[in-house]
């Protein structure tokens, strides 16, 4: 990961350029640490959507190796346990 120094973030328009140019978030750095990452819009929905499809193929699993409930019967516990 590509880091630059929160004092460059005043060059918004060579921020701008390195996000763009980059395939990956940028860590901005305060006094040395690490206080945020900035990304491109198209590297965020990247991400968001590989966050999706990990989600999927979690789910997946889980019904491929029964972790799964009926329901209608996960309602009634939850209405049950919670007097609705």
């Amino acid at each position: 990961m590509q880091c630059v120094p929160i004092r460059d973030l005043k060059n918004t328009g060579e921020i701008s350029q390195l996000c763009h140019s980059s395939n990956e978030p940028i860590c901005v750095t305060k006094n040395g640490y690490e206080d945020m990452v900035i990304m491109s819009a198209e590297v965020y929905n990247r991400v968001r959507l590989y966050s999706v499809y990990e989600r999927l193929m979690e789910a997946e699993r889980d019904i491929a190796e029964g972790r799964v409930a009926d329901a209608r019967a996960s309602l009634a516990n939850l209405r049950a346990k919670y007097g609705l």
